[in-house]
């Protein structure tokens, strides 16, 4: 968020933000209000509404019909079931890097039977390339992207496929996310040109490691937002820190709040 918005300031840009959460699983109004807060706190507040998925269900149903419609994507009637006799235990979970045998991508319409929407991958092309702004060109073969879901069978739509179609309704121009999101930008790539839209750029971020190089997290003592204000450190603090974990510019470690803005850029962001 810190990125974002510094980068969207320096540019002169706009800075959004979207509380995706049609993973209701893992989505509570806790984690939400506990992300406002920080980002209240911090003074990284967005430019325009705060956008949430979960209440643009019926624009994610339609661009889904014009999918099918236009044969980009199809009907998959297998269940979890079948795919784990079929393909092995993992092809049945979300966490699961089987790729799907495509059966169903020439299966004539069921009617009345349940089923998820996978995207049809094109088959005419070798690679997709992602042109990011901290790693410089990284190509993907196609032939290792699965015809992926993008709507399961109860009728909620997938994270890769949602954040897509926010995109091109919210003019995103530009995404500077965490790097573990890389493997994901292929299948988006594919899914905004499936849908005739616009390309954003990339830049992918390192993420904050704990000291066995693992993903930070509260085994290594990571703090909430939150827990710096309540024990007396500045916001400003805060920021500077956290900017200079992942960005240079010279040998400067003290900056104002100002300061970081007009000296911020991604060619200064280490990867």
């Amino acid at each position: 968020a810190l990125f974002n918005w510094l980068y969207a300031r320096h540019t002169g840009g706009t800075f959004l933000l979207r509380i995706e959460d049609t993973d209701r699983e893992r989505s509570r109004d806790e984690y939400t209000q506990a992300l406002l807060e920080s980002l209240a706190w911090t003074g990284i507040v967005p430019d325009e509404p705060i956008v949430v998925q979960s209440e643009r269900f019926p624009l994610y149903q339609q661009i889904a019909a014009d999918l099918l419609a236009s044969g980009k994507a199809y009907r998959c009637y297998c269940s979890p079931a079948e795919l784990r006799e079929r393909l092995g235990e993992n092809a049945a979970s979300d966490e699961g890097y089987v790729r799907y045998d495509r059966r169903c991508r020439t299966a004539p319409v069921h009617e009345g039977v349940p089923y998820a929407i996978r995207f049809a991958v094109p088959l005419d092309r070798e690679t997709v390339v992602v042109d990011d702004q901290i790693r410089g060109m990284v190509s993907f073969p196609v032939s290792e992207i699965d015809d992926f879901i993008i709507v399961r069978s109860d009728g909620t739509p997938i994270y890769n496929f949602v954040v897509v179609v926010d995109d091109a309704a919210m003019g995103i121009t530009d995404i500077i996310r965490a790097e573990e999101h890389l493997n994901n930008t292929p299948r988006q790539i594919l899914l905004y040109e499936a849908c005739g839209y616009q390309v954003p750029r990339f830049a992918h971020l390192a993420l904050i490691l704990g000291s066995d190089g693992s993903k930070l997290s509260k085994r290594h003592g990571a703090t909430a937002v939150v827990d710096y204000r309540r024990d007396g450190y500045l916001a400003d603090a805060l920021c500077v820190y956290l900017a200079r974990l992942g960005w240079a510019h010279g040998d400067q470690e003290i900056f104002t709040r100002d300061e970081l803005i007009q000296a911020f850029s991604l060619e200064g962001v280490n990867k």
